[in-house]
């Protein structure tokens, strides 16, 4: 029998998957010493307020799904685009041995036949820039200052390249789990022009430093509407798209799209994940997805940037009814699958 992670291999290859993949069964999200080691980084919620190393002010509320920055005036990091420079500063990245050999030791202690070690990377690049200026401010000076925007995503990339030569040399990653979203429930925040204009060759270059050390799959998560996006996802070497929403009509993605890339999501946090929910909502759910779906070029999973649920039991209820639908349409019982531990993130 396979494993969880030979299993997904043969999902997204279109190969000979033998049961639905189950949500995050086989990637094991890992941290490096920037998010383990630097200040106002790994927030819990209902913490309050923090500063990152960026100098943004970030707050995770309870029954959201992550941290979100706080864009009062006074904590807007840029106050002028045209000046960016005097405002932006890239926090460093020299990390000792021994801290090191703590991230390294999360990684080791991952059965990789099981699981994939996929690093955990946020925020992406265009997150850091509304992050930095704020959501509005940053979609108009797209606009209005695409120099000093592209100056500014330029200056990210270079840090993101810096942290994953760290990353590659260090820790050796066969995954890497990269955030970035890319718009909201029904359109993309950029036109597609527009992004591949700022964001294609900046992704591109991260991406393929990956791959070109050793990383095999690039699983990108954008929980959003970024149908549109597709073909730039391709081209930028992204393996998964995880966060599809129902929204991108995940079927036909699969249908048009599936043997250049998987998609991994479509069940939506509002679908199943809300007070009140209920186990036979959940299994309704995840059954008409597997079905519109199939098992090939396609993960059935939580539209959420990680392992868990805003309400408690949503996940662990999610995991246990896709295993009772593995068992009844394939013949597999849970307890036969070779996974590793249930990793709860969120």
């Amino acid at each position: 029998m396979l494993t969880a992670k030979q299993n997904m291999q043969e999902a997204i290859r279109g190969g000979n998957p033998e049961r639905f993949v189950n949500q995050y069964e086989a990637i094991q999200l890992l941290f490096h010493p920037y998010l383990m080691f630097s200040e106002g980084l790994l927030l819990q919620k209902g913490q309050g307020e923090t500063k990152n190393p960026w100098g943004v002010t970030m707050a995770f509320p309870d029954y959201v799904p992550g941290q979100f920055p706080v864009h009062t005036a006074d904590k807007i990091v840029i106050k002028d685009m045209e000046k960016w420079q005097d405002y932006v500063k890239k926090p460093p990245l020299k990390f000792t041995d021994e801290q090191w050999a703590i991230a390294k030791s999360t990684y080791d202690a991952v059965d990789g036949e099981q699981a994939y070690k996929a690093t955990f990377i946020v925020p992406g690049l265009f997150d850091q820039t509304h992050y930095l200026c704020e959501i509005t401010n940053a979609l108009g000076y797209f606009i209005e200052y695409p120099d000093e925007m592209h100056a500014l995503i330029d200056y990210l990339t270079d840090w993101e390249l810096e942290l994953a030569e760290g990353i590659v040399k260090y820790l050796k990653p066969d995954a890497l789990f990269h955030h970035d979203d890319w718009g909201s429930e029904k359109s993309t925040f950029l036109s597609p022009a527009m992004f591949e204009d700022f964001f294609l060759e900046p992704y591109k270059k991260i991406y393929s430093y990956y791959k070109n050390n050793g990383v095999e799959l690039i699983v990108h998560h954008a929980d959003s509407y970024q149908a549109t996006l597709v073909p730039a996802m391709i081209e930028m070497g992204i393996d998964v798209w995880q966060g599809c929403m129902e929204s991108n009509d995940v079927p036909a993605l699969i249908k048009k799209y599936g043997d250049k890339i998987t998609f991994m999501g479509g069940i939506d946090n509002k679908s199943v994940d809300f007070p009140g929910w209920t186990r036979e909502n959940i299994k309704k759910k995840i059954r008409e997805v597997c079905d519109a779906c199939g098992t090939k070029y396609f993960i059935p999973c939580i539209t959420q940037g990680g392992p868990g649920s805003l309400y408690d039991g949503v996940y662990m209820a999610m995991v246990e009814e896709l295993d009772l639908y593995n068992e009844e349409k394939f013949g597999i019982k849970a307890s036969e699958v070779q996974r590793a531990p249930l990793q709860i993130l969120f």
